[in-house]
């Protein structure tokens, strides 16, 4: 048996005293999981209490929860927490083996219809075996509100009155969901046999919502990335969408394994109404920048599947007659998506790890606070707030909204509005030799740190604020002015608050090193120039040495800036390691085929200059090795010189020695040799020699 992962052994005590066992496939996708996830942490039996408004689902280490036991589509996917037993790619055999030993069965073929052929083999197979069960079963079928799809309003002449499980033997499914519809049939004829040994039920479920987000999941990550100026409504958008958080599915699943009601057919929808055209505004809205476009149908290829769009086209007025009336559920989302929309995005944030990361760069001018926020932004995917950047961006949204639109009954007031603040910016500029006062700035960055962009993604603040009281006044929470004064809790907006401040720093040497780098014109449009940069830098320096400098404000909230020296190269290593991974999407296929390109290019230009390096090194070899022969040539040829010249000097007293009782001995013998001229020369000169020795 393909048994990945096992739980078994840590969860010994509970297995010893046992608890209700329930099966669910493909705990590795959306609907599955967060069933089992919602399950594991029930305890059983909890809704069985009368009186109580909300299921309980969290449990006391002593009480008895669900057992979960599932498959994975997944071969690699990794061991759920919540799971006791967790099984791939298991035969018919095994699967069985494994359904034997469950008190529950629930099988979802809401999500995947490749499922729908297991789960009949299920249910038929868990029959045939019925007199063999050690104790009752109960076996529960998550259908798709799709078996609906072309069912006829009950009255004709008033399509507002919904469909309700009354009318489950008139629902018609769609064409793509006949298999279904016979599958849902079957799981309720087998469970008529004995139903108390094997009950069956069918749970038909709206189009599930929360916890991530599955169907809707296109919707929330356009308006997240923000790089559509509006959020596309395939379709006129006007049809019903009965929809169901996923946790409020699993409690009508938790009540009827609690409850095993004699109703076998349930419908799990929220009480809203909502349109499709409604929940992408709301989505729109929460998340983005609330601007939406009904665009075609067609239009919806390789942004949503197929399966998706038919789900997205259901147009049914439907109500969970039963579920309210005999399981008596209170769903916690019961009023639906729309009007539980800030609770839904907190849950797709927190579940997808979404958290915006919000940093503040602070330090002296040209320590290179823009250059490191521009890195942290491409490497984190935030947006760079800049005191200039959003003034002239500012001033260009005004300029593009006072002159695209003209005044009518609608927006009068906020191209009113609109004007005032333009007026309001040119006068201030005016009077400031171009530059805006603190008050205009500080409503400025503001508005952009409030932007939906800022709070999803996060944001780097460039170089502000630069004073206490500038960081008191953007970061106060307002809404809290009204309590009570006596409190010694720090006041600020949690939303615009930066999560993480570094201060950059460096010597005044070396800021003014780097500005004298750089040119002339750069220096003039940075106000760099050497005065300029001068008074700038002093005034810094002041300001950071006053009794309550900007940095004392992030310490009183406990929000400790780190210091970095930047005169050390690794300034946005450090920075990341500090800060941790990025927490959003990760890059597009777009993105990462640029990246890949921009690694290659990195890649060939290393080699290249490695290249470069090494024939520099060879050639500086060579150069070296020649210099160093010439050297040595020049010192061998002066070694022989002085050599010789020591040589010459230590034979001259030996030559003059020779020259005076040597050589004319030698000379004479020679003359009288040539005079005689005997039989034997040689032995002629020894004589001669050896007479004339005068030692002798």
């Amino acid at each position: 048996m393909n048994n990945l992962h096992s739980n078994q052994t840590t969860n010994m005590a509970n297995s010893e005293s046992r608890t209700t066992r329930v099966f669910l496939n493909n705990i590795d996708s959306y609907s599955s999981k967060n069933l089992a996830q919602f399950l594991s942490s029930c305890v059983v039996g909890a809704s069985l209490s009368e009186g109580e408004e909300e299921d309980k689902h969290e449990a006391s280490s002593d009480e008895p929860c669900f057992e979960i036991v599932g498959t994975v589509a997944n071969k690699d996917a990794k061991q759920e927490s919540f799971a006791l037993e967790q099984y791939w790619s298991l035969s018919r055999d095994e699967l069985l083996q494994c359904l034997m030993r469950c008190d529950v069965i629930v099988y979802n073929i809401t999500e995947h219809t490749n499922l729908i052929d297991e789960a009949t083999w299920a249910i038929s197979a868990l029959h045939s075996e019925i007199g063999h069960f050690e104790s009752p079963k109960i076996f529960i079928l998550l259908s798709p509100i799709m078996t609906w799809a072309m069912t006829k309003p009950p009255d004709p002449d008033d399509p507002d009155i919904p469909l309700t499980e009354d009318d489950y033997k008139k629902r018609r499914p769609h064409p793509n969901y006949k298999e279904h519809t016979s599958t849902e049939k079957l799981v309720l004829k087998l469970g008529k046999t004995k139903k108390s040994i094997l009950g069956t039920y069918i749970i038909t479920s709206g189009l599930q919502y929360g916890m991530g987000e599955n169907m809707f999941h296109f919707f929330f990550k356009t308006a997240w990335l923000g790089k559509l100026s509006s959020i596309p409504i395939f379709g006129p958008g006007t049809n019903n969408i009965p929809a169901i958080h996923v946790y409020d599915l699993a409690r009508v699943v938790q009540k009827i394994i609690d409850h095993k009601p004699k109703t076998h057919y349930f419908i799990a929808v929220d009480e809203s109404k909502n349109t499709f055209e409604d929940i992408v505004k709301a989505i729109a809205s929460a998340v983005g920048s609330g601007q939406t476009e009904n665009v075609l149908k067609e239009d919806a290829s390789g942004n949503i599947t197929e399966t998706e769009l038919l789900y997205l086209s259901v147009n049914l007025r439907i109500e969970s007659v039963f579920v309210k009336e005999r399981l008596n559920i209170n769903l916690d989302f019961e009023s639906g998506i729309v009007d539980n929309i800030v609770r839904v995005v907190e849950e797709f944030k927190q579940t997808r790890q979404l958290l915006p990361i919000k940093i503040c760069l602070l330090g002296p001018p040209a320590v290179g606070k823009s250059t490191v926020a521009a890195e942290l932004c491409r490497y984190y995917k935030l947006h760079h707030v800049a005191v200039d950047e959003a003034v002239s961006e500012k001033v260009r949204q005004l300029e593009e909204l006072l002159e695209r639109n003209e005044k009518t009954a609608e927006n009068e007031e906020m191209l009113s509005t609109a004007e005032e603040q333009f007026e309001a910016i040119k006068n201030s500029m005016l009077q400031n030799d171009g530059q805006l006062d603190n008050q205009q700035v500080m409503h400025i960055i503001m508005e952009k740190l409030n932007s939906m962009p800022c709070r999803n993604q996060g944001f780097v603040l460039d170089g502000y604020p630069k004073t206490y009281s500038q960081a008191n006044e953007l970061f106060q929470d307002e809404s809290m002015e009204v309590e009570d004064i006596r409190s010694t809790e720090p006041k600020y907006n949690k939303v615009m608050i930066p999560e993480f401040v570094f201060s950059l720093d460096a010597t005044d040497e070396f800021l003014k090193a780097r500005v004298r780098s750089l040119p002339q014109n750069v220096a003039e449009i940075k106000h760099y120039t050497q005065v300029e940069f001068t008074d700038s830098l002093a005034k810094f320096r002041q300001t950071l040495a006053e009794d309550e400098s900007v940095l004392d404000y992030f310490d009183e909230l406990e929000i400790h800036p780190e210091h970095i020296d930047c005169e050390d190269m690794a300034v946005v290593e450090k920075i990341i390691k500090t800060v941790g991974r990025p927490m959003n999407y990760g890059l597009s296929p777009e993105e990462m085929e640029e990246e890949k390109k921009r690694k290659e290019h990195e890649r060939h230009q290393q080699l290249k200059q490695e290249e470069a390096e090494n024939k520099l090194r060879e050639m500086m070899e060579n150069e070296k090795f020649t210099t160093l022969l010439d050297e040595w040539n020049r010192n061998t040829a002066e070694v022989e010189r002085q050599e010789h010249e020591l040589l010459e000097a230590r034979s001259v007293p030996m030559r003059h020695y020779l020259m005076k009782y040597v050589m004319p001995t030698v000379v004479q013998g020679l003359v009288d040799c040539c005079k005689v001229k005997p039989d034997d020369p040689v032995d002629f000169l020894a004589e001669h020699l050896f007479r004339s020795n005068p030692d002798d």
